[in-house]
């Protein structure tokens, strides 16, 4: 469901992309990666079941400068807005939320 990563890799996530040239030796970049491409399928699936098309809205997995996983939310801004909008009403329903 989820790509190993995206051409936006530098920004304050600190995530990394395997042409960068930041991976080090000695990190195990494989088991980061693996628990974040799990999140990442979770979410997915969460987007499928919500309404929302994957070519829209799509959670991606990659991995930090340390080896640790990480999971980005990426898509186009029409249905980024409506994602928002949709975890706004979460927030705001009379049950407190999904906190």
């Amino acid at each position: 469901m989820t790509g190993a990563g995206e051409d936006w890799l530098s920004d304050e996530l600190d995530v990394a992309g395997v042409d960068c040239g930041l991976w080090a030796s000695g990190v195990d970049y494989v088991a980061g990666w693996r628990d974040a491409r799990k999140a990442a399928d979770r979410l997915n699936r969460a987007f499928l079941v919500t309404g929302f098309e994957l070519d829209q809205v799509r959670a991606v997995a990659s991995t930090n400068a340390d080896g640790g996983g990480a999971v980005r939310i990426t898509g186009h801004p029409h249905a980024v807005d409506r994602l928002a909008m949709l975890l706004a009403s979460v927030a705001s329903d009379d049950n407190g939320g999904a906190a």
